[in-house]
């Protein structure tokens, strides 16, 4: 007989001999698991939250079980067992196993021969019937000890449990959600972040752009004025220069009235009276700084609005 056929031999019985210590101790799993499972119907309890799930069927490889047996017994006894001894078994070949969930065993005692109870209710050695002197192990928890294991709930929901009618109002609206994106190449999350408007200032002499925060231009020294330009432009709000500029000199004046600091209509002379307050304006009167201009209200677009809605109310009634 050659080494082959020993190496072989010896595998073969191997795992008939591991196969038969599993069934084996599967038959004492599931009457252990029965027993505990009367035990714990005759107490009342016992078993998790989940003993009434139903048990759950899959399909396990058997070219998967034969290798992990074979891990096995290579580690244990050090045999070297080759794909080629697999008993011809095909990746296809599945065995059904059933999964059940974890369940807590609960043994009980005799407190009068110290004898561990069965699955009867009655002692096999002093025919004692279990009673509440008996103790269990683990031992069940008393109600002081189940409560301290709980966590003290906040102050807000403590209160709001024990008065209902006043609750916390959270208002998250003045919070700042910030929201990512993964990366696509696995570095740092991508934070969104509003789209800023780049502002550029440009020399109107020697058209030289600005630095940032920077009034005086680096080329030919010129203070920024109202007559240099910004990309992009904003003539509607700031119609005669942008705030913190010099008067240009080809930026026409406009005055402001020395009482309110209402401007005065472009073409104003002296003597003409303020639409706000009344002053008529003089030799006086300031010229006004560059500054942000609110628009004037669209008489026309007023009466329009005024028009419909009466239109609207004559209709309706």
């Amino acid at each position: 007989m050659t080494d082959a056929s020993v190496s072989g031999d010896s595998v073969a019985q191997s795992t008939r001999d591991e196969s038969a210590v599993n069934l084996r101790s599967n038959r004492d799993a599931t009457t252990s698991t029965s027993a505990c499972q009367s035990s714990g119907r005759e107490e009342g309890g016992g078993a998790d939250a989940n003993q009434n799930d139903p048990p759950t069927e899959s399909a396990v490889s058997k070219l998967g079980i034969f290798q992990q047996r074979a891990k096995r017994l290579g580690e244990k006894y050090g045999l070297v067992i080759e794909p080629s001894d697999s008993l011809r078994l095909t990746p296809n070949e599945t065995a059904h196993r059933v999964d059940k969930p974890i369940r807590m065993r609960i043994r009980r005692t005799c407190h009068q021969c110290n004898t561990t109870f069965s699955a009867r209710r009655e002692c096999s050695k002093c025919r004692h019937v279990r009673c509440d002197k008996c103790p269990q192990f683990p031992p069940r928890k008393a109600e002081p000890d189940r409560l301290a294991g709980l966590e003290e709930p906040e102050p807000a929901v403590k209160a709001s449990r024990e008065d209902p009618s006043v609750a916390a109002d959270v208002c998250w609206r003045h919070q700042r959600v910030q929201r990512k994106r993964a990366s696509k190449t696995g570095g740092q999350d991508l934070v969104h972040r509003r789209p800023r408007q780049r502002v550029r200032r440009m020399c109107h002499e020697c058209e030289t752009l600005f630095g940032s925060g920077s009034k005086n231009c680096a080329f030919c020294g010129h203070v920024r004025c109202t007559d240099c330009p910004r990309d992009p432009p904003k003539k509607g709000k700031y119609p005669f220069g942008y705030p913190g500029d010099a008067f240009g000199p080809a930026t026409e004046a406009h005055f402001e009235c020395n009482a309110c600091e209402t401007l005065y209509p472009l073409e104003a002379v002296d003597g003409t009276p303020c639409q706000n307050c009344g002053l008529q304006k003089s030799a006086a009167a300031p010229r006004a700084a560059p500054r942000k201009i609110q628009p004037l209200p669209d008489l026309d677009l007023a009466a329009t609005i005024a028009a419909t809605s009466e239109r609207l109310r004559t209709s309706s009634s």
